[in-house]
């Protein structure tokens, strides 16, 4: 079997072992997952682009501020959940 050696942040690696090892697994077991995957799709398995998510657009990002402003000012609105 083959030996890989990556580098990577402290941080960054850390962050990713806390996920991986809530979904029951190391860091060897998700590159190897994402390998996998990358020879099946022929592809990176996921899309890279230097495009902007939509959701960040200036309308949603004013809503989002403005809410933030409300709920440190206190002015919250309680929602019930209601299931049929």
């Amino acid at each position: 079997m083959a030996q890989v050696n990556i580098r990577i942040e402290d941080d960054l690696k850390e962050q990713a072992e806390a996920i991986f090892n809530e979904l029951g697994m190391n860091m060897t077991t998700a590159f190897n997952i994402f390998v996998r995957q990358t020879v099946r799709e022929g592809g990176i398995p996921f899309a890279v682009t230097t495009k902007p998510d939509p959701f960040y657009n200036a309308a949603n990002m004013e809503i989002l501020r403005q809410s933030i402003k409300e709920a440190n000012e206190g002015k919250l609105a309680v929602h019930e959940l209601i299931e049929d």
